[in-house]
């Protein structure tokens, strides 16, 4: 077992000890003379996923078909199974096409008082820093940028910063250059010691990082649905806190009232809103080709689990970190590092053409930041990294 994989320190919830698993290609699409080692760019789509999105839009060629009830059925259970992955429930969960709509709703719904402090992480991705850029202007706020700790503890960096000024942190469960892990319970537990909120885009990480939302205590945790979700582009969901859950939606459209179901009632106009976060939902939230693609997906992740997952992709990564090691690769340390990331740095930076000269050879990584980020997943095999460290000794 890799230390990646079992570290209890950086996780959002209880360790787990489980076995890997066999390797899952057979239920993707990938010709085997393909290395894709990007996940964090976009999973491919599994069999299932890509089924159940063409019968989705098969449905549309016959919308006689459509009942009012379908409106409602797939949302609830996609819900259902988010919810479960995070211990919530589905009253608990909102409907969004992307994480930046989730960050703007929680933007919304909370305060930065005048002077206060947001704090982020250095090279935090984009779409959870600009909406709190925008808040901090309104509110003359300030936006702290926490910079990258010299030994990539972000956790201990974070512990440091937060004080009473802090209104709230904005941060990611990994980062998404190298996949370094923030503990995102101890780092909760301090933000409410000094009243502040928590605010999580979990897009890089849920899928592989067990997260229980009774442990981290989110006032708002978002996800897209096409990385580690396994899931379609342009869909993703929204955890809201219960004690956010009467606030301020980003929309006012019909699906959300109270009564909604009642097609031919909806010329009674209703203030009440939905129970729970659906409140949150974005306009057209019951899509029927991506919604039944994210239950086939979430489908899938329930039956293999979150910690199998993350124990057969820590083995993954730490052989890759370990033979790269000997080209004079860099990756940060296992025990702060997430189980299906790795940023590897080189010592005088990124060779020119070096992403190019993989894909040409199949071998599909990403460059972010400094580092290039090799992501596996369930789908990769012992070949896959062969080629990729053939070519890397090839190209150095």
């Amino acid at each position: 077992m890799s230390p990646s994989a079992s570290d209890s320190r950086q996780s959002a919830g209880p360790a787990t000890t489980v076995a890997p698993l066999p390797c899952q290609r057979a239920l993707f699409e990938i010709p085997d003379d393909v290395a894709y080692l990007n996940c964090a760019y976009m999973s491919p789509l599994l069999r299932s996923v890509r089924a159940a999105g063409e019968r989705g839009v098969a449905r549309k060629s016959a919308p006689w078909e459509l009942r009012a009830s379908d409106f409602f059925t797939e949302t609830e259970e996609a819900r259902r199974l988010f919810g479960a992955l995070v211990a919530a429930g589905a009253d608990d969960i909102a409907v969004v096409p992307s994480a930046s709509y989730g960050i703007t709703v929680a933007a919304a719904n909370l305060a930065a008082p005048r002077r206060g402090r947001i704090l982020v992480l250095a090279e935090q991705f984009p779409s959870n820093v600009y909406p709190w850029r925008a808040l901090a202007a309104e509110n003359s706020a300030d936006v702290v940028t926490i910079p990258r700790p010299a030994d990539g503890d972000w956790t201990t960096a974070l512990l440091g910063a937060i004080d009473e000024r802090t209104s709230l942190a904005a941060l990611p469960h990994c980062h998404w250059i190298d996949g370094v892990r923030v503990d995102l319970v101890s780092v909760g537990r301090r933000l409410r010691e000094v009243g502040a909120a928590l605010v999580v885009d979990a897009t890089q990480s849920l899928g592989v990082l067990p997260f229980d939302v009774r442990a981290v205590d989110p006032d708002f945790m978002v996800a897209a649905s096409y990385k580690w979700l396994l899931g379609p582009y342009s869909l993703g969901f929204l955890y809201v806190a219960p004690r956010h859950q009467q606030g301020r939606p980003l929309e006012h459209n019909w699906i959300v009232r109270a009564g909604s179901e009642n097609f031919a009632g909806l010329v009674n106009y209703r203030d009440e809103m939905q129970p729970g976060a659906r409140r949150f939902d974005v306009g057209e939230r019951s899509n029927f080709a991506l919604m039944p693609m994210a239950i086939a997906a979430l489908q899938q992740l329930a039956s293999w689990t979150v910690p199998a997952i993350g124990e057969t992709l820590g083995v993954i990564t730490a052989t890759i970190a370990e033979r790269a090691a000997t080209f004079g690769l860099r990756a940060a340390p296992a025990a702060l590092r997430a189980p299906h990331y790795l940023g590897l740095r080189f010592l005088d930076g990124i060779p020119s053409g070096l992403p190019e000269r993989l894909a040409a050879a199949k071998v599909h990584v990403s460059v972010r930041g400094d580092a290039m980020r090799v992501t596996p997943h369930l789908y990769n095999n012992e070949a896959d990294v062969e080629r990729l460290l053939r070519v890397l000794a090839q190209s150095l």
